[in-house]
Parts: structure tokens; C-alpha cells; sequence
């Protein structure tokens, strides 16, 4: 229990010791900013989505208070993101609403794990290229399932398929809204250069207002949120457990692993971003167990998928918002709203929503970082470029699941680049070599210098480097000074060595097993055992003084 206390400790406890009236004006100038930023965002983002729009701003509200209220950052702003577009409409799409109530559910439960295992730091080291990989593949699928409303095509049902979509989009250009274009082009200047003027009333908010009264004054023929999905409630729903059972979880852990590890990723990078803006330091394992609670809390209520935003956090620091108070503040912010002002957003066009989803889509794009990635190293390329087309063409959960394994599998070939195994040489009649320099050997003692990691992936090597041995030695020394770790498959080939070894009358004598790890893996694989304790040495001159001792042995030996 004492271990999960420190683990969990919410930021929100810390920063009240000496919270004062400065910092709680602050707080809620700045919460009251992010919730009305945060209102047509929540709403654009549950209906690209696939879902009522009611439900982004059920999940803002209630993932948004949990997370600033659980979290370990100061000042994250928690809620619906785009990033959680793509994999929310597919789930809807396959399996139905329900479902994602209960894959959102069980990506909590998996979050939560996560922060309890001390997953928090291992999140972080997800491939760069992976990341803007499949963040630049979000970004072309937000923005292309935005064209029917952009443009006010009438057509019907969009295909899922990216390909098939863009064919359908093409087959209805006749078909093309002009006053919904117009406002959509409008959403977009508004939201590209309204920060120039201010940045303390948020572009897309003058966007919505602007656009929904000329809609409604000069009753243009543009369809609304209330025209598609109706009244928006003005209140938030009973909460209710999702219904497990077994064959349920095996449809959905795939998709509720990828949501988990998707809001992992995007609230961890957040929390990043907002210790650079602030120069604090976010608990990561908190808050991935309060990331995990939100959606558990956000599912109870009928909400999606939350995570940490960066935009939305940004905006938050940006106005002064310096504690959990401030994300709280937005949260109830967008409460009261939604009981006072929430009827009003039905009178919302469709085309000003996706107006905003196109610039979020172009925020998203990372097409500075993209190009920069393109043109490293190969390896890298090759991840960005898989994980890209496969989150556009095929899915976003194999787009992750095949990227990680390819850069599993090219971090593994560059490792095994740098693992060597080779024969030290040396001059026998000057007693001068390479590696051993001043040291002595006779003719009866092999040394081999290993470099680098001996796993699975370079053992091959090592085995390569021991077949080259002719003639068997007394001694055989192998030079493990610069093996950091050793894995299942090293410690096998190792007692295989060993063995071999044994059968050839060889002493084998491994020199200079600094490390920790392998030190361990040798005693608990019993190698140190089979070869004698004295046979592991910590310096080269010890196992140069064990060899003559086994030569001197030896000649003593025979002369009885």
C-alpha cells in the first residue's frame, strides 16, 4: 500500500500548500477560457467521432474534471482529442456505440494497470517516427471525413474506406452547398487569423457565433447539429456500468489496447509539453492511473475516449492557469454551459465544425516533423512511412501494432550492428597485442573479446566467432568488460561454450563481468556454478593470474 501511495499522488495536493487569492483568480480566468474553448471542440470532435455530439461534452466534462482532479501535472487540460478520432469511428462504425462504451471502459482499467506497473517512463520511449507516423495519418483521415459537411455534398452514408471515401466525394462534386462552402471557408480564416487580433477570446468561438447568426438571420440552406442530431440534453445522463462478459473482451481488447496506449502517449507528451512551458515536473505513473479513472468515469456517463490535450493545456498556461484548479474550473465551466447555453448549440452549422476540424486537422499534421523524419536514416523513414499508410489505408490498431514491431525489429539490427565477437591477436615473440598489450600468454590460451549486448539478436555472432577455433586451448578467456546485458538466449549459447568446453578439456574463464545484470543472469543460470566461481573475474590481470594457476596446475599434474 505504501508503494502505491507514492506512485499515486496527485499533483492538486501539492499545489494547494500556499494557494492564495492571486493564483485562484488566475485559475479561474483561465479554466473559465479553456471550457469555452473547449465546447465546440468537444462537440466537433464527438460527432467526427460517429457519435452525438452530446457526448463530447459529456466526456469533457466528466474526464476533464477527473483528470485535473487525479492528475499529475499542474496545469493538464483533459478531455476528447482528435488523435482519438480515427480508432472512435471505427469502433462505432464495426461494432456499434455500446461497444465503445465498454472498449473506453476497459482502456481505463488497462491505463490504470499501466500507472500501477510504473509504466509511465517506458510510454515515453515510443518511436519518434511512430508518433508523427501515425499523428500525420490521424490528421489526413480527420481531414478527409470532414469534405461531406465542408462542402455541403449531399450525398449519403460516407464510406469508411479512405480510398473509397475520396472515390465517393469525387462521384457528388455536382452536388457541392455553395452557402455551406462559404461558411466553411469563413470557419477557417476565422480560426487561422483571429489569434493576430486577440488570444484571449479563442478564434473558434467567434467562428460558431458568427457563422451560426448569419445561418439563422438569413435562413441559408445549411444543415445544423439540431437538423442531424436534435436537441442537445442540458443535463448530464444517470451513469450506468457498462455489461462485460468474456466473449465481449476478447472482441475489444484489441481496440481498448490501442485507445489505452494511444491516451497514454498523448497525455504523457502533453504533460511534457506543459513542463516546458511551465519548468515543472509531471508524476507520469499518476497520471496515467488518473488518465485510466477519467475513462472508466467517462464511459459510466456515456462519454468516449479522453486523454490529455495539448492544445487545450497550452491554452490553459497560456492564460494563467498554474494548478489543477484551473481544469477544473473548465470542467464546470462547460457544465453550466451545457445546463444554461447547451439547447443553443443545436443551432450550430455542420460546416463550421468541420471548418474547425480541418485546422485541427492541419495542426496535427506535424508536416515540418514529417519531412524532417523523412529525410534521417532509412530505418526511420521506413517506420514513418508504414505506420503512415497503414493508420490511412488499413487501421490505426495495426498501424501501431506493426509499427512498434518494425522498430522493435530495426532497434534490434542496429544493436546487433555494434555487437562484436572477435579473436584477440596478438605477437607472440614481442608479447605485445592489440588488446592485451603487456600481458604474456602462451601458445595453449585463446582470448575473445565480446562488445556489446549478447541477446538473442547478436548470439549468432558468438557462435559464429567460437566456430573459428581449430585447435582447443587449455584456457579459453572471454573478454565480457563491455556486455552490459545478457538475455535468456546469450546465457544459452554461453553454456553451451561451457559445455563444449568441458568436453575438450578447456578451462573457460570469463574476464571482466562487471555488470550488474550479468553477474546475476550468470549466478542464477548456475553458469557460475559449472565453472567455478574463481574462473569469473572482475579485471583482465585476475583472469591472466587464474590462467597461470591453471597452467602451473596443469604442468604439475604431469610431472606426478
Amino acid at each position: 500500500m505504501k508503494a502505491i501511495k507514492i506512485m499515486f499522488r496527485p499533483k492538486i495536493l501539492d499545489t494547494l500548500k500556499g494557494y492564495n487569492k492571486d493564483l485562484l483568480l488566475n485559475d479561474l480566468v483561465a479554466g473559465i477560457i479553456v471550457g469555452i474553448v473547449a465546447l465546440p471542440l468537444a462537440i466537433a470532435f464527438a460527432i467526427a467521432s460517429g457519435v452525438s455530439p452530446e457526448k463530447g461534452i459529456f466526456t469533457a466534462i466528466i474526464a476533464g474534471f477527473v483528470i485535473s482532479a487525479l492528475g499529475g501535472s499542474r496545469v493538464q487540460i483533459g478531455g476528447p482529442t482528435g488523435a482519438f478520432i480515427v480508432i472512435v469511428y471505427g469502433i462505432v462504425q464495426q461494432f456499434g456505440v455500446s461497444a465503445l462504451i465498454i472498449a473506453t471502459f476497459m482502456a481505463g482499467i488497462l491505463l490504470i494497470g499501466m500507472g500501477i506497473a510504473r509504466l509511465g517512463s517506458v510510454i515515453k520511449f515510443v518511436p519518434y517516427p511512430l508518433i508523427v507516423g501515425f499523428t500525420t495519418g490521424i490528421a489526413v483521415l480527420i481531414f478527409s471525413s470532414q469534405m461531406k459537411d465542408f462542402f455541403g455534398l449531399e450525398m449519403g452514408a460516407v464510406p469508411a474506406d479512405f480510398i473509397h471515401k475520396w472515390s465517393a466525394y469525387f462521384q457528388h462534386l455536382s452536388f457541392i452547398n455553395i452557402p455551406a462552402t462559404i461558411i466553411a471557408l469563413t470557419t477557417l480564416l476565422i480560426v487561422a487569423f483571429w489569434p493576430r487580433i486577440t488570444q484571449r477570446v479563442p478564434g473558434s468561438l467567434i467562428a460558431i457565433i458568427g457563422t451560426t447568426i448569419v445561418v439563422q438571420l438569413f435562413r441559408l440552406p445549411v444543415e445544423t447539429i439540431g437538423s442531424r442530431f436534435g436537441a442537445i440534453p442540458s443535463s448530464l445522463p444517470r451513469p450506468s456500468l457498462p455489461n462485460l462478459n468474456w466473449e465481449v473482451i476478447r472482441q475489444l481488447i484489441g481496440p481498448a489496447f490501442t485507445i489505452a496506449l494511444l491516451g497514454g502517449i498523448e497525455s504523457l507528451l502533453s504533460a511534457v509539453v506543459a513542463d516546458g512551458m511551465t519548468g515543472g515536473k509531471h508524476r507520469s505513473n499518476t497520471e496515467l492511473i488518473a488518465q485510466g479513472a477519467a475513462n472508466i468515469f467517462s464511459s459510466v456517463f456515456g462519454g468516449i475516449p479522453a486523454t490529455g490535450a495539448i492544445a487545450r493545456t497550452a491554452t490553459n498556461i497560456k492564460n494563467g492557469g498554474r494548478t489543477p484548479i484551473a481544469g477544473i474550473t473548465h470542467a464546470l465551466t462547460l457544465l453550466i454551459i451545457m445546463f444554461f447555453v447547451g439547447r443553443w448549440a443545436a443551432l450550430i452549422p455542420m460546416a463550421t465544425l468541420a471548418g474547425i476540424l480541418v485546422m485541427v486537422a492541419y495542426n496535427m499534421s506535424e508536416m515540418g516533423s514529417f519531412a524532417s523524419v523523412l529525410k534521417g536514416s532509412g530505418s526511420d523513414a521506413a517506420i514513418l512511412l508504414i505506420t503512415f499508410l497503414l493508420t490511412v489505408l488499413v487501421d490505426l490498431t495495426v498501424a501501431i501494432e506493426i509499427g512498434m514491431v518494425l522498430a522493435a525489429f530495426l532497434f534490434m539490427r542496429n544493436i546487433m550492428k555494434i555487437s562484436s565477437v572477435r579473436e584477440v591477436s596478438y605477437d607472440r615473440e614481442n608479447e605485445k597485442s592489440d588488446v592485451t598489450g603487456r600481458y604474456s600468454l602462451p601458445e595453449a590460451v585463446n582470448v575473445f573479446e565480446i562488445n556489446g549486448p549478447l541477446f538473442f539478436g547478436a548470439a549468432y555472432k558468438f557462435q559464429d566467432a567460437m566456430g573459428i577455433i581449430t585447435k582447443p586451448a587449455m584456457v579459453l578467456i572471454l573478454r565480457m568488460g563491455n556486455v552490459p546485458i545478457i538475455d535468456a538466449t546469450g546465457i544459452r549459447v554461453l553454456k553451451g561454450v561451457s559445455e563444449d568446453a568441458r568436453k575438450k578439456g578447456t578451462k573457460l574463464i570469463l574476464s571482466e563481468v562487471i555488470s550488474g545484470q550479468v553477474r546475476e543472469e550468470l549466478k542464477k543460470s548456475r553458469i557460475q556454478f559449472k565453472i567455478g566461481k574463481a574462473n569469473i573475474t572482475d579485471t583482465f590481470e585476475q583472469a591472466i593470474k587464474r590462467t597461470r594457476e591453471i597452467l602451473q596446475d596443469y604442468e604439475g599434474t604431469k610431472l606426478r
